[in-house]
């Protein structure tokens, strides 16, 4: 899937970006209700394959310490070139995420990045999310439901997340704004999960 996503970088076709866009007053009211549970300073947050930044330079608008990783170098260069925050960026592998590198965080932002996954990528990936959490760190995500149409990630289920994140308490889990989204998208029925880890 990494070989995808840099083709269509290059490509420059990104429809995923246009629809986060769209649906950017949705995202914030989201943003707005995990905050609200929070006191200020807000804490560390890592947005896992966050492509050109858009996400992770808004969250460090909103007051987080906030990490960028993605896998592909030309989006995480698009992302470092924008001066738009204070937020930081690295080329990193989400399958491979250990805390001697990148320390502990209270928020990750997952905005279409697990359900791209192999189910064992996922796996690691989630063993990887929770060596790096600090207790009682949340967990947004943003994933379709599973499909075998072309050109789009696998998806998952609400079981393959409680298996990725065993660890985790499910806490919500509502239907995403599809303003703006193609209709294939629109087809894979996407939801907003939110997960806190266990003190």
């Amino acid at each position: 899937m990494s070989t995808a996503y840099a083709l269509a970088y290059r490509l420059g076709i990104t429809p995923w970006e246009g629809a986060a866009a769209a649906a950017a007053a949705s995202f914030g009211a989201l943003l707005d209700r995990e905050e609200a549970e929070r006191s200020r300073p807000l804490g560390r947050a890592l947005d896992l394959g966050c492509g050109r930044g858009a996400h992770t330079h808004e969250l460090a608008r909103r007051g987080w310490q906030a990490v960028g990783l993605d896998n592909v170098p030309r989006a995480i260069q698009a992302a470092t070139s924008k001066a738009a925050s204070s937020a930081t960026f690295e080329v990193s592998d989400v399958t491979d995420l250990r805390a001697e590198r990148l320390g502990g965080y209270d928020f990750f932002l997952d905005v279409g990045c697990l359900h791209g996954l192999r189910p064992a990528e996922r796996i690691a990936a989630g063993r990887g999310i929770s060596s790096i959490a600090n207790p009682g760190a949340t967990l947004l995500m943003l994933a379709f439901q599973p499909t075998r149409a072309p050109f789009l990630p696998r998806g998952v289920t609400e079981a393959d997340i409680t298996e990725v994140f065993p660890a985790w308490e499910l806490l919500t889990m509502e239907p995403a704004d599809t303003t703006g989204m193609p209709a294939p998208m629109k087809k894979t029925a996407p939801r907003w999960y939110r997960l806190r880890r266990h003190a």
